[in-house]
């Protein structure tokens, strides 16, 4: 065998070994929350909303890749580095703020494997959101055979997902042409207030905070196969990069699909969706019960790979709590699932629907992003931190403008919401 051969050869495994922490994070990009957000868009307002999924999902990618690069840089997760660059009472509340997006992330996505326990087998929805507790056991066993074992088995759910909806749009037939201008094109219809809730739950559920966190530590397990070779950070960094892009490209096509097929299947047929058990007993009717079993095995799917890594997510923010003490991951892991299952077992016995847990989860979320958000472009933009990995200006300029846009549109909602409130 050639020389060049072998290189390239070598260079061909190489590239597998890095690909995973990216779709490990993906699966929280098109996790029930997401359902949630883009059946109600799609079904109340056609393909209005879809640009705002293309958009959410381009600073996804610039906040991802960012993310990484805090990981590859420092050697710490954004949870570490805040703690480390905010020791005191500054620290303690931005870690605060992401302890609460975590219960709100881990209440859309224990709620996505309930709803489906419950549409797919009749088990009583209470029943099912206490079942969900499994969801931590089975991320203990899987971490026994190691992170690559996690990570495709997230990757076997997203393949799942992305099928059930490459079926769903072919039973629903949408029109393609309105579609592609949809995604690009910008619609006043974001003007209304209704609009603008569900447009800021599309971005809570597309740039989430638990995934900056869980993107930043999950890089740190490539580091052993990047090596420690002069400008080995560099490819590491381009490697990481391109299972960014690849991942996140395809949760952009799964989001996007959500909410053609509510648009197609829905909207069209003047039927506003008000919750996720709705869309499922009103796609057998229109389509068939193959729509409605498609439907409900992928939202299972897509509730059980995110919870995962959202448990996951939240147990590298509870950590920076507890620094000093031993940990004991499965007390950690108990308490942040027992922490959103209860309140949401109280909701749901009150009567409130998972669909309007959902949204609002994601609304949280949403107004979370700032104060995860500015604490990754400042320390990316800092040389003393990332040294040859630090923004250049073209990236600061575009990092910043795209928290300026997160934070606008978060006080643009508060003040909408409270001209509401005094009309």
């Amino acid at each position: 065998m050639s020389a060049s051969v072998k290189e390239t050869l070598d260079s061909k495994r190489s590239f597998w070994l890095f690909i995973g922490p990216a779709f490990l994070v993906s699966v929280g990009y098109m996790d029930p929350g997401n359902w949630a957000t883009s059946l109600e868009a799609g079904s109340r307002y056609g393909y209005a909303l879809l640009w705002v999924i293309t958009l959410a999902s381009l600073i996804a990618v610039l906040m991802q890749l960012l993310s990484a690069k805090l990981g590859i840089a420092s050697g710490k997760n954004l949870a570490q580095m805040i703690r480390a660059e905010h020791p005191g009472k500054g620290g303690t509340f931005l870690l605060s703020t992401a302890a609460l997006a975590m219960v709100a992330t881990d209440l859309a996505e224990f709620l996505g494997v309930a709803v489906a326990l419950n549409l797919l087998f009749d088990i009583p929805l209470v029943v099912a959101i206490f079942l969900t507790i499994f969801d931590v056991l089975l991320i203990l066993w899987l971490e026994r055979f190691g992170f690559r074992w996690v990570e495709m088995t997230i990757l076997a759910f997203v393949a799942t997902i992305g099928l059930g909806y490459v079926v769903e749009l072919w039973l629903a037939q949408p029109e393609w042409a309105d579609v592609a201008k949809a995604m690009v094109v910008p619609n006043a219809t974001i003007m209304d207030t209704t609009a603008l809730f569900i447009a800021m739950g599309i971005l809570g559920a597309t740039v989430m905070p638990h995934n900056l966190y869980l993107h930043s530590h999950q890089v740190m397990t490539r580091q052993e196969v990047a090596g420690n070779a002069v400008g080995a950070q560099h490819r590491f960094y381009k490697m990481m990069k391109w299972d960014t892009v690849l991942a996140l490209t395809a949760a952009w096509l799964v989001n996007s699909a959500i909410l053609i097929m509510a648009s197609a299947a829905f909207h069209e047929k003047g039927l506003l969706i008000t919750d996720i058990d709705e869309a499922y007993k009103t796609l057998g009717p229109l389509f068939g019960e193959a729509a409605a079993l498609t439907f409900g095995i992928a939202l299972l799917a897509s509730g059980i790979a995110s919870s995962t890594t959202g448990t996951l997510a939240g147990q590298i923010v509870f950590e920076s709590f507890f620094k000093k003490r031993p940990i004991n991951i499965l007390k950690i892991r108990l308490f942040i699932r027992l922490g959103t299952m209860i309140p949401a077992a109280i909701a749901i016995l009150l009567s409130t629907t998972p669909l309007q847990l959902l949204v609002l989860s994601q609304v949280i979320l949403s107004m979370q992003l700032p104060f995860a958000v500015i604490p990754l472009v400042r320390m990316t933009s800092n040389p003393m931190i990332m040294g040859d990995l630090v923004n250049d200006a073209k990236t600061k300029i575009t990092a910043w403008s795209a928290t300026a846009l997160i934070v606008g549109l978060n006080l643009w909602l508060l003040v909408m919401l409270a001209m509401d409130a005094f009309k």
